[in-house]
């Protein structure tokens, strides 16, 4: 059973139809030649683990900001984060993940907060990992405030082929760290916008497990 759990993952709801729709269209291509039929379990199969939702628990270290995905650390930069979020206009540290179409893409909230903005603008579609995907791409942001007052921004970026972006939260909900607030498909980013004077603790090309691994630390309040 053990073994069986490291491969097989929960499903998310979002995935079911799209699952659904690769095995009907499997069945018409077994009817239409065997070896075409083969190729449809193996799409069929690549559907399923896309949407994959597997559990996971969040470090037990005061002031850890959590990779809000799963995927490689494209960006690490300072950048204005989108207006839309109320985050100022001065320069943030952002830390960016960047998702192929193999790894999960349910979105976790970095730390926890209360949701005080969600800003959706659409956009054009070009490759999630350049830098110009920030600022022209499809994009859903959301603002945290913490505790203690401080905010951080997070953006859903749409990529290449990702053609939805969905959002699970609401303006005004209290999400804990590592809590799913959204999904994107097929293959896209997310960006972190950390508060003023926090340090990343990852670099780029460094491997990302959403809702775990720390990618800064949090001081003190002053």
């Amino acid at each position: 059973m053990n073994m069986l759990s490291t491969f097989v993952k929960p499903m998310h709801p979002e995935g079911r139809r799209f699952v659904a729709i690769f095995a009907a269209i499997t069945v018409g291509l077994f009817l239409l030649w065997e070896p075409l039929g083969w190729i449809g379990v193996g799409a069929t199969i690549w559907c399923y683990y896309f949407f994959r939702d597997p559990e996971r628990v969040p470090p037990d270290l005061p002031g850890a900001v959590v990779s809000p995905a799963d995927g490689i650390v494209s960006l690490l930069e300072p950048a204005v984060p989108p207006v839309e979020l109320g985050l100022g206009t001065a320069p943030l540290t952002r830390v960016s993940v960047f998702m192929n179409v193999f790894n999960c893409h349910v979105n976790r909230t970095p730390v926890a907060g209360t949701v005080t903005a969600i800003a959706y603008r659409p956009g054009t579609f070009v490759n999630a990992s350049l830098d110009k995907a920030s600022e022209e791409n499809e994009r859903n942001g959301l603002a945290f405030r913490l505790a203690d007052g401080r905010q951080i921004g997070v953006v859903q970026i749409a990529g290449l082929v990702a053609r939805r972006i969905v959002c699970f939260t609401a303006e005004g909900a209290h999400l804990a760290t590592g809590e799913r607030f959204g999904l994107i498909r097929f293959g896209s980013r997310v960006d972190v916008y950390l508060p003023p004077g926090t340090e990343p603790l990852v670099r780029v090309g460094q491997t990302m497990v959403g809702g775990e691994t720390v990618i800064a630390r949090l001081e003190p309040a002053p």
